[in-house]
C-alpha cells in the first residue's frame, strides 16, 4: 500500500521523467534540474530520467548541465532504461519512483501502459495530455484502482489545462460572493522569429478529432448526470466573433480546457458541495485576414481528418496543412524565448448573502494568468510543479487517491503559489463589488 500522496517510502527516486529524450521531455528534465536546485528543494530531490536509449538520456542530462551551468547533473541524476512497449520495464520504472512525469505522447497511443504500471505499483503519475478521450478513458478504467492504492493520476497538467483549470479556481477564490460563470480568452504572442509547434501535438489533434464518436460513447459509459446550472446561463458566442474586450476576432478554443474544467467543477460540486462554475474558452486570432486563413485551414483539416487517407496526409505533411504552424522539428530556442501567453478570465456572480438562484449576476471580476512560451516552457513548469505539489502538499490532496484533473487534485494545495514563483503568474485585474 502506498503512503498518502503516493510518495512510497524507501524508493530510490521521488520524481522520474519518463520520455525525457523526447521533444517535450528534455524541457521537462531541464525544468526538474532547475527546481531541484531552487530554494524549496535545494539538493534534496532524488530524481531520474527514463526512456528507451541510455545514450539519448545521457545527452539530455549533458545539455541541461551545460545550459544551467551544473556539471554535477551528469553524475547525480539516475538513468532508467525503459520502453513504453515493454510492460515489465514500465513496472520496474514505476517501482523506483514516488511520482512519474509521463512525457510520452500521443497519449491515446502510448499513455495507458504508463498509467497501468504506475497504478499497479503504487506510484502517482502526471501527464500533459490534451486528449479528452484518453483522460476520461483513464478515469473510467483506473479511478477505483488508484483510490484503492492511494495514488494520484493527474492528467492534463501542462499548458492544457493548468492555466485554465487553476485560473477558474483562482477567479472563484478572489471574488467576494459566489462565482457562477467564467469566460477565458487566450492570447499567444510570438517574437520576430515567429513560432512553430512540434508535430506530436498535431498528431494528438488529428486522432482526437477523428475519435469524437468514441468520446461520446465513453461519456455515456461514465454516465455522469448533467451539472446543475447555477446563476444566469452563460451564453455561447459564435464560431467566429469580434471581441469588444480585445478589439479583435476570436474563436472557441479547440483544446481540452472546457472538458477538463467541467470535470473539475463536477468533482468540486459532487464531492465538496461547492457551487459549480459554468465555463467557456476562447482564443483571440487577430484581424480579418487571420480569420480567413484560419477558416480555410480549419475546413480542410475537418474534411481530411474524417478519412484514413486524409489523416495519413495530415500526419505526413504537418507543415503544409497547418500553414507552417506545426513542424517535424518543432520551434527553435529563439522562437521559444520570444513567445508568451496571456489568459484573461471574465467572471460574474452574486454578492455575498444573495441567492445565486434568484435575479441577475451583480458582481464581476477579471483575472489573468500570464507566462512564457505555452508549448514547452509553461508546460514544463506546470508539469514539474504539479509533481512537486504531489510530493510536498500531500496532506492537502483529496482524501483518497484516484484519477483527477489538476483543479480537483490541487484546489487545496499551494500549486498556484508555486506557479507564481516559477513564471506562470496569476493576478486580479479588476473587480466590481456590489
Amino acid at each position: 500500500m502506498a503512503t498518502r500522496g503516493g510518495a512510497a517510502a524507501g524508493r530510490p527516486y521521488e520524481l522520474v521523467v519518463f520520455g525525457a529524450s523526447g521533444f517535450t521531455g528534455h524541457f521537462v528534465a531541464e525544468e526538474v534540474a532547475r527546481v531541484a536546485a531552487g530554494a524549496e528543494l535545494r539538493g534534496s530531490l532524488r530524481w531520474a530520467v527514463a526512456g528507451r536509449s541510455r545514450d539519448k538520456l545521457q545527452g539530455v542530462l549533458d545539455r541541461a548541465a551545460e545550459r544551467l551551468g551544473k556539471p554535477e547533473l551528469k553524475s547525480e541524476v539516475g538513468i532508467i532504461p525503459c520502453d513504453v512497449s515493454d510492460p515489465s520495464s514500465l513496472a520496474d520504472m514505476a517501482k523506483q519512483a514516488a511520482v512519474v512525469l509521463n512525457c510520452v505522447g500521443p497519449y491515446s497511443f502510448f499513455g495507458e501502459p504508463v498509467v497501468k504500471a504506475c497504478v499497479e505499483n503504487g506510484t502517482s503519475c502526471v501527464d500533459i495530455s490534451g486528449e479528452p478521450q484518453f483522460l476520461e478513458g483513464m478515469y473510467l478504467k483506473y479511478n477505483d484502482k488508484a483510490a484503492e492504492k492511494g495514488v494520484y493520476v493527474v492528467g492534463s497538467s501542462g499548458f492544457d489545462s493548468i492555466p485554465a483549470d487553476m485560473g477558474v479556481l483562482y477567479t472563484r477564490d478572489n471574488l467576494k460572493g459566489t462565482l457562477t460563470a467564467v469566460e477565458s480568452f487566450l492570447t499567444v504572442k510570438s517574437g520576430p522569429e515567429g513560432y512553430s509547434i512540434h508535430d506530436g501535438t498535431w498528431k494528438s489533434a488529428i486522432h482526437g478529432l477523428a475519435d469524437q464518436d468514441n468520446l461520446r460513447k465513453l461519456r455515456k459509459q461514465i454516465g455522469h448526470k448533467p451539472l446543475p446550472i447555477i446563476g444566469a446561463k452563460l451564453k455561447r458566442r459564435g464560431l467566429v466573433f469580434y471581441s469588444q474586450e480585445f478589439k479583435e476576432y476570436s474563436i472557441p478554443f479547440m483544446g481540452s480546457d472546457v472538458s477538463v474544467v467541467k470535470r473539475t467543477q463536477r468533482y468540486l460540486h459532487t464531492d465538496l458541495k461547492e457551487t459549480p462554475v459554468q465555463y467557456a474558452a476562447y482564443a483571440t486570432v487577430g484581424g480579418i485576414a487571420s480569420v480567413i486563413k484560419l477558416m480555410f485551414a480549419g475546413l480542410l483539416f475537418f474534411l481530411l481528418v474524417k478519412f484514413s487517407f486524409g489523416r495519413n496526409l495530415l500526419t505526413k505533411y504537418p507543415e503544409l496543412f497547418s500553414g507552417g504552424h506545426f513542424t517535424k522539428k518543432g520551434p527553435t530556442q529563439k522562437q521559444i524565448d520570444g513567445s508568451s501567453f496571456t489568459m484573461t478570465f471574465f467572471g460574474e456572480g452574486y454578492c455575498e448573502g444573495q441567492d445565486p438562484q434568484q435575479g441577475k449576476p451583480n458582481v464581476k471580476i477579471c483575472t489573468q494568468v500570464k507566462g512564457p512560451d505555452v508549448g514547452y516552457v509553461a508546460t514544463a513548469v506546470a508539469m514539474v510543479q504539479a509533481g512537486v505539489a504531489l510530493l510536498k502538499d500531500a496532506s492537502s490532496l483529496p482524501k483518497q487517491g484516484g484519477v483527477y484533473t489538476p483543479g480537483a487534485a490541487f484546489s487545496k494545495t499551494k500549486l498556484i503559489d508555486r506557479l507564481n514563483k516559477h513564471g506562470i503568474e496569476f493576478s486580479v485585474i479588476s473587480k466590481s463589488e456590489a
